[in-house]
């Protein structure tokens, strides 16, 4: 069985079918996922699905991308936190690749914005979900400074160097890899796919994004994370069951769930 640890459910492409995306998880043998919440306006619709379906969980927070949202306090996010089936704080992190005429100096909101959720994090013992876009010195610092390593987390959706994947583990991070594995410009990527410990390793769709080869292009959904397993396997010499299970433990280990945890409704 696979564990999806990262995909937007609420997210249009998808809200709509999830039915038939369950139906298509059943078939390719993916039983739990993770729906992560990327602003405070959506954290109902991102808990909904967790709370009626019991093999998906739900984080709150606030992605570092978005502008013009609720302005999540540590307070704010301590309380979405504890609502039942929020298993993690995030998404969360820095980005720095759409700066447009901005400079770095002029992101200092979206470093208080990550501050804020690390401290919240801290403070609820759940861990970061972390996404890191053309600012991996920048988080690394943060993470540091803030004492991230004592809340712990993933670095999703990872697409930095084998240094910085190298600092967070360091840390005590696991490292998630997508779709973006796959994709046949990702030989550095795959290099750190090789060395990075079976303990702190994820699989992720980021779904509806991120479809892997051979369904690039296409809208993405937790079926087809296998795809990421199949494509690790075979960079790192094992068998894909042996993925999946060490994948799907690390899920259960990091985000403090029971093995196995349900499929019946």
């Amino acid at each position: 069985m696979y564990a999806d640890s990262h995909c937007h459910l609420s997210f249009p492409e998808l809200h709509g079918r999830i039915d038939a995306i369950r139906a298509a998880m059943a078939a390719a043998h993916v039983d739990r996922a993770l729906v992560i919440c990327t602003t405070l306006e959506e954290f109902d619709t991102v808990h909904a699905l967790a709370l009626r379906y019991d093999n998906f969980w739900a984080s709150a927070g606030v992605h570092p991308d978005n502008e013009g949202v609720r302005e999540p306090s540590v307070d704010d996010l301590l309380a979405l936190a504890a609502r039942p089936r929020v298993v993690a704080i995030g998404e969360t992190g820095l980005d720095y690749y759409r700066l447009g005429e901005r400079t770095v100096a002029d992101m200092a909101w979206q470093r208080e914005r990550f501050r804020v959720h690390i401290r919240a994090a801290r403070a609820s013992g759940k861990p970061l979900v972390i996404h890191t876009r053309s600012a991996s010195a920048d988080t690394l610092a943060i993470l540091r400074e803030e004492g991230g390593d004592a809340a712990g987390g993933v670095f999703h959706c990872f697409t930095e160097t084998a240094e910085v994947a190298r600092a967070a583990l360091e840390m005590g991070f696991y490292i998630s890899f997508s779709g973006i594995v796959t994709f046949r410009n990702a030989d550095d990527l795959r290099a750190v796919a090789r060395f990075v410990p079976d303990d702190r390793l994820l699989i992720e769709t980021d779904s509806p994004y991120l479809a892997p080869v051979p369904h690039r292009g296409k809208v993405n959904d937790p079926s087809l994370v296998p795809h990421v397993a199949a494509r690790l396997a075979a960079e790192r010499g094992v068998s894909v069951e042996h993925v999946a299970a060490v994948t799907s433990a690390n899920f259960e280990r990091l985000f403090g769930l029971p093995a196995h945890a349900g499929v019946t409704r």
